[in-house]
């Protein structure tokens, strides 16, 4: 089940929304509680209809692995509360729990690319054929992060399995992030408070992302797919490009959609996610764009790895290169994500002694031009697992195509002019500029209501919606 799907936006959704008012009445009639700012009602029971609808949710499309999921979050609640109880074996806890999250992901993302390395060798071994677990890479993260943030008593240990089980199994953020790290709503888990502004706020946001989705991501992945799903030796050096910079687009508004989505779902709910995108496009380096891309893993990576490897206190260049490393391996256990990782690390690497030595002293369009290029050729790697067909595309953006254009690149310029317009536009900060308009709700309200029934138009007999960072 996705977000953008008829199926979650007026049944899932609609019948998560009446449990989860009835359970509040009923917390409503229940135990007072002391909170943050005042004496508060439960939220048991609305927990546990958010616990009862993420698990449904995760098990539409892979019954079995929900188990695997309810395992891992019953691993990770031992070795809290073991970190939290035993002074001296809290370290060990630690490892036990980092370890055994290690694990799990590494069996089932990357046992069979490591089992077709040894093949490689000469070492014959047999591939394990291992379904990916949907989100496996994302809850992982979100468990390691908890039992870290715990040993370091940034945060406070989870006595109440079903609390933990809700914070890492939660359906707005539980298949493609953002990454939520348990600091970030520990207190809220059990003490939130919901009002119409955040509801309204909430539901807005879920709507752009639903847009950003449906009406842009899924449409420029037609064009995408045209010319890069095929043989890439059939078309000219401009299709190549137009390829390319639609996938461009398509995984910003997939993945920045998804997370917009996650967010507004979880304000409506009281919960304050941090944000995931801001705006990567318009990076004038690509150091600043990994600042503005997919903010919650970088800053995973900076927090738990970067750091305690030394930072730039000593060996940086080292550190970055480990870091990316593992930042491609994360994406996927193919050898392109690898190497995707790789040529970004280096140019963050590049840049730190160089561009950003002298950054004030270069004008911003070179600047912007060049960062654009990188990042725009880096979405070739990440697309291609096959690399000889990635090396076949290169040659085709650099001249060596049949013919420099043709009649199949121009159609997709002036076929879907509107649509490339949309998406450079919105690609940019334009909400910025509506901040202090005095009639915004009503700009905000008509936006919303044509946002819905231009998506809802589009779903019906859809066959091209999947998120792209499902498979992560």
């Amino acid at each position: 089940m996705v977000f953008s799907d008829l199926l979650f936006l007026f049944e899932f959704l609609a019948g998560f929304a009446l449990c989860y008012l009835i359970a509040g009445l009923i917390d409503r009639n229940g135990t007072l509680k002391e909170g943050r700012d005042g004496i508060h009602r439960s939220f048991k029971g609305r927990n546990l209809i958010t616990v009862i609808f993420s698990l449904i949710f995760y098990a539409w499309g892979e019954p079995i692995y929900v188990f695997l999921m309810l395992f891992c979050v019953f691993v990770n609640y031992l070795c809290g509360i073991a970190i939290d109880t035993s002074q001296k074996s809290r370290k060990t806890a630690l490892v036990i729990g980092i370890a055994f999250n290690l694990a799990v992901l590494a069996s089932f993302k990357y046992l069979g690319f490591f089992a077709e390395g040894l093949n490689s060798l000469g070492l014959h071994v047999s591939v394990p054929k291992i379904a990916l677990p949907i989100g496996i890479s994302f809850y992982t993260f979100q468990s390691m992060s908890y039992l870290i943030d715990v040993y370091r008593k940034d945060s406070p240990p989870q006595k109440r399995f079903l609390d933990l089980l809700f914070y890492i199994s939660m359906f707005p953020q539980l298949i493609a992030g953002p990454i939520v790290r348990y600091g970030t709503i520990a207190a809220e888990i059990s003490d939130r408070k919901v009002t119409w502004d955040d509801f309204a706020e909430g539901s807005y946001r879920f709507l752009i992302g639903l847009g950003k989705k449906v009406i842009i991501a899924n449409q420029i992945s037609t064009v995408a797919d045209y010319f890069l799903a095929a043989n890439p030796e059939t078309f000219s050096t401009a299709g190549s490009w137009i390829g390319l910079l639609a996938f461009t687009f398509q995984i910003y508004f997939d993945f920045s959609g998804y997370s917009d989505m996650a967010i507004g779902m979880g304000r409506c709910l009281g919960f304050h996610f941090n944000e995931n995108f801001n705006h990567p496009y318009i990076s004038s380096t690509i150091t600043e764009f990994w600042r503005r891309w997919h903010i919650s893993l970088g800053s995973f990576f900076r927090d738990y790895l970067y750091i305690p490897l030394g930072g730039n206190r000593r060996h940086q260049a080292l550190n970055i290169l480990i870091v990316w490393f593992l930042t491609g391996m994360w994406h996927g256990a193919s050898w392109n994500f690898i190497i995707w990782g790789l040529y970004f690390g280096l140019i963050v690497t590049f840049e730190k002694y160089t561009i950003l030595k002298i950054y004030d002293k270069i004008p911003k369009i070179f600047l912007h031009i060049y960062t654009i290029f990188l990042f725009v050729l880096g979405w070739g790697i990440f697309y291609f697992d096959d690399l000889d067909k990635f090396k076949v595309l290169t040659g085709s953006l650099f001249g060596s195509a049949p013919a420099q254009s043709d009649f199949t690149a121009v159609s997709a310029l002036t076929n879907n002019f509107w649509l490339w317009i949309a998406a450079i536009v919105f690609s940019m900060p334009v909400r910025r500029l509506f901040r202090n308009f005095k009639g915004l709700w009503i700009v905000r309200t008509a936006i919303a209501v044509v946002i819905l029934i231009v998506s809802v138009a589009l779903l019906v007999g859809a066959t091209n919606n999947p998120f792209l960072y499902f498979r992560f």
